[in-house]
């Protein structure tokens, strides 16, 4: 069985190749639109070759970036100064770029594999890969390094703010219904004063990367990074479907266990998690001048801030509160404690909040009638 995170990873690089294949066949029409009296099949074949182009690069420079970056090669390259890290991608992206559209990789390909080509269309093919590549190479260059880009910006602040940002889904402020999960790191505090800063900066640059796998396969949002603490929110909507708020806990729990022989090595100390799951109204929109953001106000950021402290109060890893769990849709592989009303610090009203833990093979469903 394929897992989520390879299944995701698969599903964006077909996309990658798609938009590839259709780009290239875009510029490649173009190209051979030019050949004398055989524009229509000169355009056609170009789209050929365009094609045939676009889906090698794309396939090479997104494969290398999508399924590149879990590995340990992958991993050492994140660590590396910025700039060293976009002087080896110009560099290794630029020679495939220039021996796929230099050597008219497309073109050979179509003037190998048709057979029934005529001697004009196939000397107009000839004279076009021996013409002067520079501008060709210009062209693919911006393209490929404009995509490239978009991918690290993307990375950097969010798939789904840079969207956001770009479509100006939230230039006027709007109300909309978000879970918001805060996943604490508990015990850093104290492990930073045995190790040092810079090596808890390390222990928790690889609590959150860890962490990034589940949050992407279950479509959760990283919102930000709060000191030892990440804080991940989906629309009602996106989230309710296979209650992947709590999914993704107990996924990003898993992905922390398995490495816990790695932190004990590295660092004498394994994280352990605590977490608070909460939903309601919240005012989105973008703010900020020079650097644009967007932020979420509204009393559920609060609420599930006291939730998680109230984590250290009843002694349990991970509390949910009713708000939340009766907007989540299948909930028969968690395990519910109800742990009825809670008056929670700096609230006036109380909260009825609810333990949650994951459902062991031979448990029953969860039942909320209680």
């Amino acid at each position: 069985m394929i897992r989520q995170g390879t299944r995701r990873r698969l599903v964006a690089f077909a996309r990658a190749l798609v938009l590839g294949m259709a780009a290239g066949a875009m510029f490649g029409g173009t190209t051979g639109a030019g050949f004398r009296d055989a524009w229509l099949a000169g355009t056609i074949l170009g789209a050929l070759a365009g094609a045939v182009n676009g889906a090698t690069m794309a396939g090479l420079i997104f494969g290398a970036e999508i399924f590149l970056l879990p590995t340990r090669l992958g991993h050492a390259l994140e660590r590396v100064p910025f700039l060293v890290a976009v002087a080896t991608r110009v560099f290794a992206y630029g020679s495939l770029i220039t021996l796929v559209v230099g050597g008219a990789l497309g073109w050979r390909v179509v003037e190998a594999t048709l057979m029934g080509i005529g001697p004009e269309l196939r000397a107009a093919i000839s004279g076009h890969i021996g013409s002067p590549v520079a501008p060709r190479l210009a062209r693919t260059v911006l393209i490929v390094g404009l995509a490239v880009f978009a991918l690290q910006l993307s990375r950097l602040v969010g798939e789904s703010t840079v969207r956001d940002i770009v479509l100006g889904r939230y230039h006027r402020p709007r109300s909309e219904m978000r879970f918001f999960l805060f996943v604490d790191v508990t015990g850093s505090t104290p492990l930073a004063e045995q190790i040092g800063p810079e090596a808890i900066h390390r222990f928790l640059g690889e609590v959150f990367r860890l962490a990034s796998d589940p949050i992407d396969d279950h479509r959760g949002e990283v919102h930000q990074y709060v000191g030892d603490e990440i804080v991940i929110t989906w629309p009602v909507a996106e989230g309710r479907p296979g209650a992947r708020p709590l999914a993704c806990f107990f996924a990003i729990e898993q992905a922390i266990g398995q490495a816990e022989a790695y932190f004990l090595r590295e660092f004498g100390a394994a994280p352990r998690l605590r977490a608070a799951l909460h939903a309601g109204p919240v005012i989105s929109g973008e703010v900020g001048g020079s650097r644009r953001a967007i932020v979420y106000h509204g009393d559920v950021m609060n609420t599930t801030s006291r939730i998680e402290q109230a984590t250290r109060d009843l002694g349990r890893s991970f509390l949910v509160s009713g708000d939340a769990l009766e907007r989540l849709d299948d909930l028969g592989g968690f395990t519910i404690d109800d742990l009825g009303p809670r008056q929670l610090r700096g609230r006036a009203a109380s909260i009825r909040v609810h333990a949650v833990t994951a459902r062991a093979p031979d448990q029953p469903p969860a039942d909320l009638a209680g």
